[in-house]
């Protein structure tokens, strides 16, 4: 059911043009807040035990345990930086100058820096309040602050619905210039 809602939204968010450029900014706020969010509760976490869960050599497992572990965490680092497919995107609404790919090079250190940044510290705070056994949501492990975690979300579906928008943008650019190109054909 609530797929059929997300897409019913999506095609409805699909028919505004514009939706994309108001939805780049409420997106990167409301990323910022689901992560301040995280922390915050992480931190209060770490303060409630009075202790730092967790230790620098990790979970005592055999070594090909900790192998796939550590590939698996390196496949969830990989996922989360899915945006190749939208760099293209941004480059084409470049203008020059400076140069399309000088300016993508910044932008795309930048981006990495700042969410790596992000990423790094919810997951160090994370594994800091909960140790060994911290969930792979972070926001799943909280149980006393339930208001936040409902905000936090509702901040997701947010997120996740103008991210989709983005993400599909040239999905629509392609069906556009089918349509336009056999409407054209047809009225020959």
């Amino acid at each position: 059911m609530y797929t059929i809602i997300f897409g019913a939204i999506e095609m409805i968010l699909s028919q505004f043009p514009n939706y994309m450029a108001f939805s780049f900014g409420l997106n990167n706020v409301l990323h910022l807040f689901m992560h301040c969010i995280g922390l915050g509760l992480g931190i209060a976490k770490i303060i409630s035990h009075g202790e730092l869960r967790g230790s620098l050599s990790g979970v005592h497992n055999s070594p090909v345990t900790r192998t796939w572990n550590a590939f698996q965490a390196l496949g969830n680092i990989a996922f989360a930086y899915t945006f190749a497919g939208v760099l293209l995107e941004i480059q084409d609404t470049l203008r020059s100058p400076p140069p399309e790919n000088k300016t993508m090079k910044r932008a795309t250190l930048y981006g990495i820096a700042v969410t790596t940044i992000f990423y790094m510290s919810v997951g160090f705070v994370g594994y800091a309040a909960f140790g060994n056994h911290a969930p792979g949501n972070l926001l799943t492990g909280f149980y006393e602050s339930f208001l936040l975690i409902d905000i936090a979300n509702l901040f997701i579906v947010i997120h996740l619905v103008g991210a989709c928008q983005v993400v599909l943008q040239p999905i629509f650019q392609v069906v556009r210039s089918i349509f336009l190109r056999n409407g054209r054909q047809t009225a020959i």
